[in-house]
């Protein structure tokens, strides 16, 4: 969509049951998340500015790393992690427009997903699926397309 500048942290590294869902190959097995990920946006688009952080993101460090970004997107699987991300972000850069996903687990009917617009936190997901019914890729790319449909609409309409 034309953005200039992406952060992305992560403390992870890719694992074989990464590769269903997420943005990863076979041959990247054991690299640092970040990194994988940095190359294959590259090979897309060599003239991205891409801002790593391999570390693990907590209370302390979550409003830091983040804030110089004009938008803030979580994209993690535990929801502990991802509760944490948003309080501090909510929190500690107030106004900051946010994108989370949530209940994106298990397969089937697509019609339960749906995006909730408050104030400046955007979910998008079914809010209800729980991660023990597992992460199928055709519900990740579903809920993933939309919002990054809500980012796109919300960085040309601002």
């Amino acid at each position: 969509a034309g953005l200039g500048r992406l952060v992305i942290a992560d403390f992870d590294s890719v694992e074989l049951p990464n590769l269903n869902r997420q943005f990863f190959f076979r041959d990247q097995i054991g690299y640092p998340k970040v990194e994988a990920l940095k190359y294959n946006l590259e090979l897309i688009n060599p003239d991205a500015e891409i801002e790593i952080h391999t570390r693990l993101i907590d209370p302390e460090n979550a409003c830091s790393i983040f804030a110089d970004c004009d938008v803030l997107v979580e994209a993690v699987d535990r929801e502990e992690t991802k509760v944490m991300l948003l309080e501090s972000w909510l929190r500690g850069l107030p106004g900051k427009p946010v994108f989370s996903c949530s209940g994106i687990a298990g397969f089937g009917k697509t019609d339960s997903i749906r995006v909730d617009r408050r104030q400046n936190l955007t979910i998008v997901g079914d809010q209800e699926s729980e991660l023990s019914l597992g992460t199928l890729s055709a519900r990740v790319a579903v809920v993933a397309a939309m919002m990054a449909n809500e980012i796109i609409e919300y960085l040309f309409s601002s």
